[in-house]
This record gives C-alpha cells, structure tokens and sequence, in this order.
C-alpha cells in the first residue's frame, strides 16, 4: 500500500473505519468520503493529520461524486484504489411494502457506487493498475423474504462489478466484490441481540480481503465475486 492513494466511501461506519485505518497503517495515503456530517473523533487521531475525510456527501449524486475525486486528485495528486462501502440496508416486504424502500435501496447501494466509479475511472486509469473493490452481498444470491429491495441493490452491485470489469479489462484496472454474509457491527449486535456473533463477519477480516484486492498482489483477479461469509 505504501505510495498509493485509496479512496473509502462510506468510510465513517464501523467497515470504512477498519478499512481506512488498516490501509493507512500499511502506508496508504487515505481519503474517506461520507455521508455522515464528520467522522467519529477518535477516528482522526489513528489515521493522521495527512489523511482527507470528507463528510456531508450525497454520493447517489453524480456531480457530488465527481467533485469528490477531484477534491482527492488534488490533494494527493494520484487515485490508486477506490472501496466502495457506502450503502445502507431495508428490511421491506413486497406485500403491503413500498416503492420508496426500492429506490432508496437503489440510491443507497447501486448509484453511490456507480457514482464513484464512473467519477475515479479517468483517475484509477492514470494511475496504471488501479483498483475497485465493491462491497455486494451472499444475502443478494439467494433473497429470503423481507430482503427484495436490498438484495435487488446489491445484485444489481454485482451486475455492476462484472461489467465494469470487463470493460476496463484492456486499461489496467481490475474490479471486483465482496459478498459478506452478516457483519459484525454495533448495530448489528443491537438488531440481533441473541445471534452467536462470533459465527459473524470480523471487519478485520473483511478489511483484510478489500485491501488484498487493492493491492498489486491481485492483478490477475477482475470481475470476481468472493464470499465472505464467516461461519453464518
């Protein structure tokens, strides 16, 4: 990682938070984007004084997304990598439910991470062996009830990861994602307070896997979907 810039959408959450931080400590220059007004303060004394977080952005907005990378372009002067994290989760059924939870799902999940591909792409191509890595979901292969809208996002991520991989497959940019089952979180923990969390995803472990496919070490992998599912 040491010399590279890379890119954490949704980078104030517990995920972005391990990612971002693993990835400094590896010697990456970080910049974290989200939608959260400011990052927890305790996050800014363990990545540095050189590291860029940007809170407030609307990354289902194509313009915002666009000056985002430009904002990191000028700062460090390069783009290496870019981990798509922001989205968010729904619990709606078909019946009775509505159409709102589709489209925030598809705001949330899909346009934030298309957003930011389609905005960093000139940049990861600069740069020679640029990288994007999607965070899609093992719940979007097979979807049980309640979990339509979110899945339908998240399948659609994959769909993105695929394509996109093989239309950059000849300009030196590989793309791939991850499917985690369920992570283990805070609120995670708060929503499930009976569950056996260790069987859950670690976000060390998750962490450890984005940051592979990050790196140099992944070259020959591009428009893979890898699970990572703990023990669930």
């Amino acid at each position: 990682m040491q010399g590279k810039t890379i890119v954490v959408t949704g980078g104030f959450g517990a995920l972005g938070r391990v990612v971002a931080e693993v990835a400094a400590a590896r010697g990456a220059s970080v910049a974290i984007l989200d939608h959260a007004p400011g990052p927890p303060a305790e996050m800014i004394g363990r990545l540095g004084p050189s590291a860029l977080l940007i809170g407030g952005l609307d990354l289902s907005s194509a313009d915002v997304a666009t000056k985002a990378m430009d904002n990191v372009k000028a700062k460090f002067g390069r783009l290496d990598a870019l981990l798509n994290i922001a989205g968010g989760f729904q619990w709606e059924t078909v019946e009775g439910g509505k159409d709102d939870a589709w489209e925030r799902m598809y705001a949330l999940n899909l346009m934030t991470a298309l957003n930011a591909c389609r905005a960093a792409l000139p940049y990861l191509i600069e740069s020679g062996a640029g990288r994007i890595v999607n965070v899609g979901a093992q719940s979007a292969l097979h979807a049980a009830s309640g979990m339509g809208p979110y899945a339908a996002s998240k399948s659609a991520v994959h769909r993105l990861t695929e394509s996109l991989a093989n239309e950059l497959k000849e300009k030196g940019v590989t793309v791939n994602a991850v499917l985690p089952s369920i992570i283990d979180t805070p609120g995670n923990r708060r929503e499930m307070p009976k569950a056996d969390f260790d069987r859950w995803v670690a976000p060390a472990d998750l962490a450890a896997v984005m940051l592979f496919l990050a790196s140099d070490e992944a070259k020959a992998i591009t428009g893979a979907l890898i699970p990572v599912t703990g023990r669930v």
